[in-house]
């Protein structure tokens, strides 16, 4: 679980790495190389890990259960390269978190390639499904594996979960069917030409987010979208109430004022644990309105002047203020939401 870099997410979650798509600009594939060690020596090391055949049979797959680590002992976050792995330990890293957080599953591979075995792709989502603290967004360059898997009933409906897919240039896939109840959305990056899709009042005013980026990196090749096909995007948008996310790489082409980085409202909302929760909120004792504890006063006690006294009870302000008139108790300051009475 990382804390992302990415401007449109808060973490990024990946259980599964690795991509056989073979992108020339993918980002994904250059970072990997500085932590992956000796890729050959750690095949070696066969105990650690299993493989499987991927569903096509043109390639091997890794499954590792527990973290493989090198020769020092530190993790290799990537023992196989860029080759499809399954990290089957990763899948209660959610824990570590106590806030609800919107999480990017699987930055550093495509989950829903054709190459990934349904079982890698039901046990993800099933664990999202049981964790619906956090909005989880999926992202694949593969959306017909969305549609295979709703037929198979296996694509789960929660309010929670979003399907993503990627759409760089005219011949790209583009997620026509679906459940209109799922959360759907469409990231345009790299933008990599002028999208005639957006020309159309087709299937794309269905979407519910719109992220629009540009290639980056040094290549010579690299293709820099123009100011006009980024507009036509964002009037179609416009037109049916779609927000807009442009990432950094625009500012460039748009301009500060003319950036749009728009969430839907879904995406802003933010949940606590149960243990989160209890230790930031309170119950008045009386009035029994639930609020933040730093904004209310705590009465505690003690029986002894040698033993330390233990909170019992909250109280609104308000609620606190009307018990010391009824039983005429001199109010005090109250800059300090902790107010002690000892017994």
């Amino acid at each position: 679980m990382n804390q992302s870099k990415i401007e449109w997410c808060d973490h990024t979650w990946n259980p599964v790495t690795g991509c056989l798509h073979g992108c020339k600009y993918c980002y994904a594939r250059r970072n990997v190389s500085r932590f992956s060690g000796d890729v050959r020596r750690n095949k070696m090391a066969k105990d650690n890990y299993r493989t499987i055949k991927s569903p096509d049979g043109a390639s091997n797959l890794y499954i590792l259960d527990a973290p493989m680590k090198n020769e020092t002992g530190s993790m290799l976050v990537y023992p196989f390269g860029f080759e499809p792995t399954f990290h089957r330990y990763r899948m209660s890293r959610m824990d570590e978190l106590k806030m609800g957080r919107n999480i990017f599953v699987g930055a550093m591979a495509d989950i829903f390639g054709s190459w990934v075995p349904d079982e890698w792709i039901t046990e993800i989502l099933g664990y999202c499904v049981d964790n619906p603290k956090h909005n989880y967004l999926f992202l694949t360059k593969n959306p017909e594996r969305y549609g295979q898997l709703e037929k198979a009933g296996l694509l789960p409906d929660r309010g929670h979960m979003w399907y993503g897919f990627s759409y760089t240039n005219n011949r790209s896939e583009w997620w026509t069917g679906g459940n209109d109840s799922r959360h759907r959305f469409v990231s345009i990056e790299p933008l990599l030409e002028d999208l005639r899709l957006f020309e159309a009042d087709m299937s794309c005013c269905m979407m519910q987010w719109v992220i629009i980026g540009a290639e980056t990196g040094g290549s010579k090749s690299r293709v820099v979208p123009e100011a006009a096909w980024i507009e036509k995007i964002v009037e179609h948008c416009d037109k049916y109430h779609i927000p807009v996310f442009m990432k950094d790489s625009l500012l460039p082409i748009v301009g500060e004022k003319g950036m749009r980085r728009e969430f839907p409202p879904e995406l802003l909302r933010r949940e606590i644990s149960r243990k989160m929760d209890e230790k930031l909120y309170g119950t008045c004792c009386i009035c029994e309105s639930k609020r933040k504890k730093s904004s209310m006063v705590t009465l505690s006690a003690r029986r002894r002047r040698e033993v330390g006294a233990k909170n019992f009870c909250h109280m609104c302000k308000s609620c606190f203020e009307g018990f010391c008139n009824e039983h005429s108790i001199e109010i005090p300051e109250l800059e300090h939401t902790e107010v002690k009475r000892n017994g």
